[in-house]
């Protein structure tokens, strides 16, 4: 059987630039790794950099920006890459277009978020852009077409077991997904802060409810803040800061870098309790790198029961009971430390990326054995 020396990853962002978001996160530190074990790495993403050119260099990849209402000229660009697999961060129109392009070329889809009809509700009623701005975004990550390529790829695979069946219905799929890990760094060492501090790492908008966590703030002053990101609208963004910036115990950091700045894993290092307070998740990367760094998870959502097990899920409306519960004799130590043997044995950057090589290897099998060569 062939080795495979070339992937592509398609996804619909790539983390930095202005963009910094879960699935681009993930792209970037698989392309990178995949780099460091010795492959030809290519990333496909539609083009939302200000001020990167069309094609670029990072952390070893070659990054190609494409047109989505050029889809022709993306097609003869995924066809000149020739990779060995193509690997799709969840679904978009990315994973059609690398199907035409490459026919023979092996294809693996890994479902990050697979929105059904509440999710979509949820995200819509919530959203800080126009019904028409999330009718045109659900029609480029989730459409008949889409869906039919998605069903014909030769790896199935979720980022989180709770996912497994959820996407199955959705997609209508041949098969179940199995599980893939997204690969995150586990930090030799944490320096833990003095006073109780609790973080919270994403974006400043929509579902996410970052004032939740600002309130929280508010009536604890005897527990430090930490707020790291922003909101994409500068507007937002400033009304934010300028309404809960004034809290004493309260530090909005702006989004930090993990590519390039320690201050990042500074910031989850130092931290007791990462806090969530959106409305529905995936598997956050948030909620497995904060376990990596020894922190306890609150949240309202319950993910493959990572709050449940290594934290604590808190009704809508209780979020400071579920934290004075987690800081009450130190639960969040323990619960920490639980969760960081979990992220190590399932995430760690050694035995997810072992995963994703094998993942690639079975799906040129399948693929050589579709092809009857």
């Amino acid at each position: 059987m062939e080795e495979v020396k070339h992937v592509c990853l398609l996804c619909i962002e790539l983390f930095g630039d202005s963009v910094y978001g879960g699935f681009g996160r993930a792209t970037r530190f698989i392309g990178r790794e995949l780099v460091r074990r010795g492959k030809r790495v290519s990333v496909v993403v539609p083009r939302r950099s200000p001020t990167h050119p069309d094609r670029y260099e990072l952390d070893g990849m070659t990054v190609h920006q494409f047109d989505p209402r050029r889809p022709i000229r993306a097609v003869r660009m995924l066809r000149a890459i020739d990779a060995d697999v193509y690997h799709s961060q969840d679904t978009s129109i990315g994973t059609l277009l690398a199907r035409l392009a490459a026919p023979s070329a092996a294809h693996v889809v890994t479902f990050r978020d697979p929105m059904d009809r509440r999710d979509w509700r949820v995200e819509t009623e919530w959203a800080a852009m126009p019904r028409l701005g999330w009718t045109l975004y659900r029609r480029f990550i989730d459409n008949p077409l889409v869906s039919a390529a998605v069903r014909r790829a030769d790896g199935l695979y979720c980022a989180a077991e709770f996912l497994i069946p959820k996407a199955a219905e959705i997609y209508r799929l041949p098969r179940r997904p199995e599980l893939l890990p997204t690969p995150v760094e586990m930090p030799p060492a944490v320096a833990k802060a003095d006073r109780p501090t609790v973080c919270y790492v994403g974006r400043w908008e929509g579902r996410k409810r970052v004032e939740l966590f600002f309130q929280l703030a508010e009536s604890c002053p005897d527990v430090d803040f930490v707020a790291v990101g922003g909101a994409r609208d500068p507007g937002r963004d400033g009304a934010l800061r300028e309404r809960w910036g004034g809290i004493p115990n309260l530090q909005m950091t702006g989004v930090l870098d993990q590519f390039l700045s320690p201050r990042w894993s500074e910031v989850l290092g130092r931290s007791w309790i990462l806090a969530n307070t959106s409305l529905r998740e995936g598997l956050p990367t948030t909620f497995v790198e904060a376990a990596a760094h020894r922190c306890a998870i609150l949240s309202f959502t319950d993910p493959d029961g990572f709050a449940t097990r290594f934290g604590h899920v808190a009704p809508e409306g209780h979020l400071e009971e579920g934290l004075r519960h987690l800081l009450e004799g130190d639960r969040w130590r323990e619960l920490g430390e639980q969760g960081r043997s979990h992220v190590e044995g399932v995430f760690g950057i050694a035995r997810a990326m072992d995963a994703h090589e094998e993942a690639y290897q079975s799906a040129v099998r399948r693929r050589t054995l579709r092809s009857g060569a």
